[in-house]
This record gives C-alpha cells, structure tokens and sequence, in this order.
C-alpha cells in the first residue's frame, strides 16, 4: 500500500467536492479500493501505486474541468473519473472534445465506437449508427449536428423520426406540426436542451434553423446545407428509407441512427435499416458504425438487462 497527498490550491472546496461531500462521496464509489481522505486543502490518498497514479491522472483532469467553467456536475465526475473512460492528456481532451453544451458541459465520445461516429461523419456525408438503447447513437448524432450549425459547415439542422405509433398518419393529432411530433421526437429535444441554451433553441426552433420534419411529409424535398438526422430507422420500411436517404442535397451531412433489436412495425412490413448495409456498404462515402452493448453509458443496469433479453431471445 502506498500513500500520496494532493494539494488544492486556486478552487473552492465546495465547488469540487459538493454540498455535504456528495461529489466526494461519488469520486469513492467509483475507486472502492482507495481510501480516500479530505484534510483541509490536501486530499490523503491510499491503496496500491498503480490505482494511485491512475486516480491522480483522473483527478487533476477533473481540476481542470473545474478551473474552466466554475463548477462540476456528477456527469462531469463519469466521464473524467470512470475506470471504463481511459486516461488522456488535457490535448487529447480538447482535441476529443465535440462541443462545450450548456453550463460549460462537456461533450464528448464516451466509447470507442462512439469516436469512430465523429471520425466517420469527417470523411463521410452519410453514416449509419446501428445500436442497442443507450449506446449514445443518438446523443452524439445530435452533438455532431449542433456542432456543424455552430461551425456554419451547415445552415440547419433537421430531425426526423417515424412515428410508427400513428401510422404515419398525424393529421388527426390536435396542434400544429410541431405540436403533433413532439412526444415522438423528445429524445432529441433532450439532447439539444444539453447543447443549447434555452432561449437559443426556441429561437432556433422559431426561424426553422433547427427543423422538426416527419418523415411521412418528406418527400419532394431536397435537403442542401442541412445536417439531418433520422432517428429510430428501424421503424422505416424500405421505401421510406430510400425516400429519405434520397432527399440528401449539397453541401448535407446525414446520420441515420436505429437499433435492429426494437423494431415496431406491424409483422407484415419488414426495416429497411435490417437490409441497409447489404445494399449500401459498398458505396464510397457511406459509413456503417455497429455499436453494442459496451457502448451503453445509462445506467450499468441498461447493458445487463439487454444482454438477458438478447439471451433469452436467441
């Protein structure tokens, strides 16, 4: 066993370890095998050598998130502290980095395959993330879209998804369009609200910047200096992914994310995401990313249960 201290100097005690310790607490959760004790301005940590240095690498990074934006959250302590986030300098931070979101957050790739999306969509205007819930293709999809808009590489960003719950058939819903795709499309909703201040969204929203598009009312468009994003393509047949993927215009980015496991079509009609790489994956600037289960970064619950379900299934 072996013992080290680090001194904290230049931030507020409070800020990083939280109200009554919790962040502390949590940093001792996610290193059970070091004993870990606050001291004033020195933090007295003990356990063997190898988990010392790794803890100290973690944690001056974590330093350095807080000396940048002022304050931590519990996902900021995930991603830098967690055993299964490697250990990179504060260069491959920046240069990993996707986008800074809201409250100074963040994003960035979580998981190997996750980078293999942001590495992807530079070379390639049309890429297919294929994975179970939770894997993150969704959230990053998005994150590479809000950061194009950023960048003007793009002047709008457009998300569709189908709305396989409505038979594609909206018009009897009250509200406008808007109104009528929202409860199918919250999990992007969620993404941008992490990326985008409020007021940015809702402007965003408001001039059509950010589009809201269902797939249904698609066709006979074509799609120039847009980062466009389908999600949920398991639920597209056929025809409805060879419509979208044909609205594909200059100067466009597309994502199309899905997982084959939950799929919701009624049994008479088959995905069109099921046959995508067999008719695509020879075409020169199309790329396929498969995600699976060691990309899922919800809860470690998510992984386990899919697993059983893949288990029982086969």
């Amino acid at each position: 066993m072996s013992e080290r201290i680090i001194n904290i100097e230049d931030v507020s005690l409070l800020d990083l370890f939280g109200v009554h310790e919790a962040n502390l607490e949590f940093i001792r959760r996610i290193f059970p095998t070091i004993k870990i004790i606050s001291r004033g301005n020195d933090l007295k940590i003990i356990g063997e050598p190898d988990v010392l240095i790794k803890f100290e690498k973690r944690f001056s990074l974590l330093m350095l998130q807080l000396e940048k934006f002022g304050k931590i959250t519990e996902n900021d302590i995930s991603q830098i502290m967690i055993d299964d986030i490697p250990v990179v300098s504060e260069k491959s931070i920046s240069e990993d980095l996707i986008l800074h979101g809201r409250n100074g957050k963040l994003i960035r790739p979580q998981t190997a395959n996750q980078r293999k999306m942001v590495k992807s969509i530079l070379k390639d205007d049309l890429m297919f993330a294929i994975g179970p819930a939770g894997s993150g293709k969704t959230y990053t999809a998005v994150a590479l879209a809000v950061k194009a808009l950023k960048e003007k590489s793009v002047r709008r960003i457009i998300l569709t998804r189908p709305a396989v719950e409505a038979g594609e058939n909206l018009g009897f819903l009250p509200g406008d369009m808007k109104e009528k795709l929202d409860p199918y499309l919250q999990p992007l909703y969620d993404a941008l609200r992490d990326m985008l201040p409020t007021q940015k969204l809702l402007t965003y929203l408001e001039d059509n910047t950010i589009e809201i598009a269902p797939l249904a009312y698609m066709r006979g468009r074509t799609l120039d200096n847009a980062f466009v994003i389908l999600d949920e393509a398991q639920n597209c047949t056929d025809g409805q992914l060879k419509m979208f993927l044909t609205r594909m215009g200059k100067n466009a980015k597309f994502i199309v994310t899905g997982d084959i496991s939950q799929i919701d079509l009624p049994r008479n009609q088959k995905s069109g995401l099921v046959h995508a790489h067999r008719r695509l994956g020879d075409i020169k600037g199309i790329s396929f990313i498969q995600l699976d289960v060691k990309d899922i970064v919800r809860h470690k619950l998510v992984g386990k249960i899919i697993e059983a379900y893949g288990k029982f299934e086969e």
